[in-house]
């Protein structure tokens, strides 16, 4: 038995406006093709935003976009990369693209969620980078950081209102509010989750702006073959150097950071049903099949076989309010330089 709560930052007078966009409270997922769903912006703006209140439970699925969620009422029950998320209202959750999840809801309550083409942010300087940071997701509890969380809640309350209004420029106020959600999210992260000097050390911001600039590289040339030797030099350290700071600001390996740069250009040639394991393995690069299912297995918790078949052999799950079923072709990747692990 558990206890219906609920939670206030002031926002029923925000939200009123919500309860006037009928259409909008419809099924999130509308498009789904074995565990892929495809979001469907309207009036090209996007982003898309639900005041969700069904009491349905959303299959596993996946999608490009991102994606936020905040409980206003009652819990929520979000698995995602195999972890189960108990959502308290006010908590607030950032699912990059890409990761596969599950949602359970409960018989009432209530809550807001957000997704958006992260595609449109990318050209940023250090927002990609940045932003992987937070895989496999980025949870932010209410109850530990009451003052992130809040002036998250008002962020993403004054975009729901810039979202279901008709002020001129309401798409550019959206993303610019969307903008100031993820820097408030990054700057947090980065300051409390590290073991880094103080954003008042030149330093700080200086090392921030060296490893970011790596990761960039990284995210450029992760079909590369890339070498400690090479980001060393890129950043002005010896390797041995460079290996123990680029643990302590980004929180993980250089070598774990390329390599799941380097699953998620995987994943995006797996759902290719004319590219072969081997294949994609090559264009990923890795140098060898066995590495390539040892490290794929290891971020996703099933080999690349598996993953395909998800998405490739599903059966077909019979149209609902939920679900309808939407068949796309996807274009073929290009062929990235062959190189080792």
């Amino acid at each position: 038995m558990f206890v219906r709560r609920s939670f206030s930052v002031n926002i029923s007078v925000e939200f009123a406006i919500l309860k006037e966009q009928e259409r909008l409270r419809a099924a999130m997922i509308e498009m789904l093709e074995g565990t892929k769903e495809t979001v469907a912006y309207r009036d090209h703006f996007g982003i898309l935003l639900y005041r969700n209140r069904e009491a349905e439970n959303y299959p596993i699925h996946w999608h490009t976009a991102a994606e936020i969620i905040m409980p206003l009422d009652n819990i929520y029950t979000v698995i995602a990369n195999d972890t189960t998320l108990i959502l308290e209202p006010g908590d607030i959750l950032v699912l990059p693209p890409g990761v596969l999840h599950e949602i359970i809801a409960p018989a009432t309550g209530e809550r807001l969620v957000l997704l958006f083409d992260f595609s449109l942010l990318y050209h940023l300087h250090g927002f990609d980078s940045t932003f992987h940071l937070l895989r496999p997701y980025c949870l932010i509890r209410a109850s530990q950081d009451e003052q992130t969380d809040h002036t998250l809640q008002r962020l993403l309350v004054e975009l729901s209102n810039e979202f279901f209004g008709q002020s001129l420029l309401r798409e550019a106020a959206a993303y610019a509010l969307l903008i100031q959600f993820f820097v408030h999210i990054g700057r947090n992260y980065m300051h409390h989750k590290r073991s880094i000097p103080p954003p008042s050390s030149g330093k700080y911001y200086k090392n921030i702006d060296t490893f970011l600039k790596v990761c960039n590289f990284m995210n450029e040339h992760c079909t590369e073959d890339i070498h400690v030797e090479q980001l060393a030099q890129l950043a002005g350290f010896s390797k041995f150097h460079f290996s123990r700071l680029f643990r302590q600001y980004i929180g993980m390996s250089w070598y774990e950071y390329l390599n799941q740069h380097r699953i998620m250009h995987a994943e995006k040639l797996l759902i290719d049903p004319n590219l072969t394991i081997t294949e994609v393995a090559m264009r990923s690069g890795f140098g060898s099949l066995a590495t390539f299912n040892r490290v794929f297995k290891s971020y996703k918790k099933c080999t690349p076989t598996q993953y395909k078949q998800l998405h490739d052999s599903r059966p077909p799950r019979p149209v609902t309010s939920a679900v309808r079923l939407y068949d796309e072709r996807h274009a073929t990747r290009p062929q990235p330089r062959r190189t080792d692990d």
